[in-house]
């Protein structure tokens, strides 16, 4: 291979902060694209918020992020965090967000690079519910999971398959009924959130520990790349996109002898899929995700749907996307900073085998897929650019929530690791929320009324505890609101009066 040294040249003030704001998201798709680049079997799978046409209409299948790291507080194991349900309003009601029943749910882990998967880990779920003649989802506030004013919950089972060549050799369930952390409503409904979360952590056999629930959208980032590339002008970067955004989480911890061929093989590759159930009663596969942004950056709209049914063994079809990616030359045509060469070979160590010496396997079949050392010890003051800044437990070795993923992926695109150094980004450089120093690790959700309290109340003592006092504001009497009701029933009685007189006289007219 022959590395592109060029980079973005360090010499103009000017041009290199056009590629510190713009290229932090746009040159993103060019990192996916080139870190697939010389495939055999083995495209990617990708951050996949809204990203491809057909799982865009159906966000409860739709795949988010993938994460995978050792353990920072319990480093002889293994955590994976797998998101779904991209952009959840927090105060989104009355039909808050649900795992589909009709869907499995999918980790996967290949501990041999042959890009196949050995082991799967498959969720699924039920939805209950008490009270259908009411449209509320909480009757009342919420102290615990199997709180009787919990209206609306769901359970999730858990089994585990090994697989030899993509057919399951044996199936065990591991998990059965275990409770799902509900939509964090807001805080009358749910006065301590936190409470109902830690419920939801469920210890399984084996030392292994599961979660699943609403949380907080770890991924941080500008998307307004979509606004031809930050407005063309870059009048809009370094903004949050996800802050204040949820999504539906899927975590497990295992012991990572679970998971690993050997000690002496120790780096596996992990990946997500969401199966869904046809028409026919077929399970079919509608979303996939490893490593980050590449199918919603690089894929073109005719690749998109094919790419998120496709498995990793079939990825060269998808080759050209990557090879010869579409942001790079966007940018040049845009802002004139220079595309590198194509094809995009240089990237294909790091992105489809695992950097040689760190998270590469023995006779790794190329393929896209998040690949973790699990023998690297967990980094004591993580760093957000990872191996970049000498922190090898962070990405591209698996993917931390506080990895920056898309300043670290620009960077080695334009050649930092070749040695054309750069300090490219988009200007978001950490979650708009504190992760959690312990599983899940995800951040609690945003709650649905964390917007501004209305006039004349303080939010401690004005919150109502019964669904008959709703409509009285605290520290009021009753005289106004009854006086204003009477008044608006007046006014009503009075254009349902002149309604009716209109009707009756329409009626005579001849047409």
């Amino acid at each position: 291979m022959t590395p592109d040294s060029r980079g973005i040249p360090r010499t103009s003030a000017g041009r290199k902060g056009l590629a510190t704001l713009v290229c932090g998201a746009l040159a993103a798709g060019g990192l996916a694209a080139a870190g697939v680049a010389a495939l055999e079997p083995g495209a990617a799978v990708a951050s996949s918020h809204r990203e491809a046409p057909l799982i865009s209409g159906t966000p409860q299948y739709d795949n988010t992020d993938v994460y995978a790291f050792v353990s920072p507080d319990k480093p002889d194991s293994t955590t994976i965090v797998a998101n779904w349900i991209p952009f959840e309003e927090p105060a989104g009601g009355p039909n808050f967000f649900t795992f589909a029943e009709d869907a499995q749910y999918d980790i996967h882990i290949d501990n041999n690079g042959d890009a196949q998967g050995e082991l799967l880990y498959r969720f699924t779920f039920k939805t209950h519910i008490k009270n259908k003649k009411t449209f509320l989802y909480n009757t009342g506030p919420v102290e615990s999971l199997d709180d009787p004013d919990l209206n609306i919950t769901q359970t999730y089972d858990v089994e585990l398959l090994k697989l030899k060549d993509q057919y399951p050799v044996s199936r065990t369930k591991v998990a059965d009924d275990v409770p799902v952390a509900p939509s964090n409503v807001g805080k009358a409904s749910m006065p301590d959130y936190a409470k109902l979360r830690d419920q939801a952590v469920y210890k399984l056999a084996g030392d292994s520990t599961t979660f699943a629930g609403q949380a907080d959208d770890p991924f941080f980032l500008d998307l307004r790349v979509f606004d031809l590339l930050y407005g063309g002008d870059l009048s809009e970067v370094g903004n949050d996109t996800l802050k204040g955004y949820n999504v539906n989480s899927i975590a497990l911890q295992v012991p990572t002898h679970m998971i690993t061929e050997s000690a002496e093989q120790p780096i596996v590759g992990i990946w997500s899929t969401t199966q869904r159930k046809n028409a026919k009663g077929q399970w079919k596969q509608v979303s996939r995700l490893g490593s980050p942004l590449v199918n919603e950056v690089v894929n073109p709209l005719k690749d998109k749907d094919k790419f998120n049914a496709s498995a990793p063994g079939d990825d060269a079809q998808f080759l050209k996307n990557v090879t010869n990616p579409e942001l790079p030359k966007l940018i040049e045509a845009i802002y004139k900073i220079e595309a590198p060469d194509e094809p995009r070979n240089d990237l294909v160590d790091v992105f489809l085998k695992g950097v040689e010496g760190l998270n590469q396997p023995p006779h790794v079949t190329p393929s896209e897929m998040l690949r973790l050392n699990t023998s690297i010890e967990p980094a004591a003051d993580p760093k957000r650019l990872g191996v970049l800044d000498g922190d090898n437990a962070g990405f591209p070795n698996g993917r931390r929530l506080t990895d920056d993923v898309i300043d670290a992926s620009l960077q080695v695109v334009e050649g930092e690791l070749l040695g054309a150094k750069n300090d490219l980004g988009d200007a978001v450089d950490k979650n708009d929320k504190e992760f959690e120093k312990h599983f899940p690790y995800v951040a609690l959700p945003t709650e649905g009324s964390r917007g501004p309290l209305a006039k004349g109340t303080d939010g401690e003592t004005d919150v109502r505890s019964q669904l008959g006092d709703a409509l009285q504001p605290a520290g009021s009497d009753n005289m106004p609101l009854i006086a204003a009701s009477a008044g608006a029933g007046a006014l009503g009685i009075l254009l349902i009066g002149a309604a009716l007189m209109w009707w009756r006289r329409m009626r005579e007219r001849a047409y």
